[in-house]
């Protein structure tokens, strides 16, 4: 198997080497990675400026730009033979809820599916720090030893969040939906050395809608969490309401 990685933490990460070391003993791996931590990035391209692609040693390489721009450069300009899958990830942190929205790591994993391959988002839910990043390569393994007899639509990608555990206490994996936070938290005021107003964005919202069936709830209980994500974006259940409105326009 030739598999693309890539991630929004950057090219450092050591849940992107920890992926890379347990995905080389029996795939071939191409990592591909922003030169930064990019996250946050979503699904944003960079189209002003140029990329410029670093190689790091055999098979590494990073960009100068957002997840995305290196799985499409990955995808459109490195490989003369496309890989088998994109995996992004192994992040440093949750992407539960509305986090999917804002994810560099998600966007990554969708950029290779709107490129026509297969594609994976993995999260390790732990805080920057002491990470159980093996628990997550081997949840990785487990569902890349089934992955090829999943039966999915083409613009769907698999979310999944890895609770940070040792291996041995995670209860196993569930099939879950996004659950929801509150709003996010207001924005963080102070100033520069020079007395001059700066903003920093404030933390997330906690967990709304978080009951069972969520991503929240697997992963408080112990387990994995897989999510179906539809990159289609269409409300198909809206559409006749829609024309129905536009109607009496």
């Amino acid at each position: 198997m030739k598999i693309l990685l890539s991630n929004d933490d950057g090219y450092f990460a050591p849940g992107l080497l920890a992926l890379k070391a347990g995905l080389s003993e029996s795939a071939e791996v191409l990592t591909v990675a922003p030169n930064r931590d990019r996250s946050g990035a979503s699904n944003s391209l960079t189209l002003t400026m140029p990329l410029r692609l670093s190689e790091h040693g055999e098979q590494i390489y990073s960009v100068d730009g957002t997840p995305t721009d290196c799985v499409h450069l990955a995808l459109t300009g490195i490989y003369d033979n496309p890989p088998d899958l994109v995996i992004a990830g192994i992040n440093a942190g949750p992407n539960l809820g509305d986090d999917v929205i804002y994810s560099g790591t998600v966007a990554a994993a969708t950029e290779g599916r709107n490129l026509g391959l297969p594609a994976l988002a993995v999260s390790c839910c732990g805080t920057r720090g002491d990470m159980y990043y093996e628990s997550a390569v081997e949840a990785v393994r487990q569902i890349l030893g089934k992955l090829s007899s999943l039966k999915i639509g083409a613009n769907t990608i698999l979310n999944i969040n890895v609770p940070n555990l040792p291996w041995s206490e995670i209860k196993g994996f569930k099939v879950t939906r996004l659950g929801k936070r509150h709003h996010a938290e207001p924005v963080i005021r102070a100033q520069d050395p020079r007395g001059r107003d700066i903003y920093w964005v404030g933390p997330v919202g906690e967990q709304l809608d978080a009951g069972e069936g969520t991503d929240f709830h697997a992963i408080d209980k112990g387990f994995v969490s897989i999510t179906p994500l539809h990159i289609d974006l269409t409300q198909y259940q809206a559409m006749a309401s829609t024309e129905h409105w536009l109607q009496e326009l």
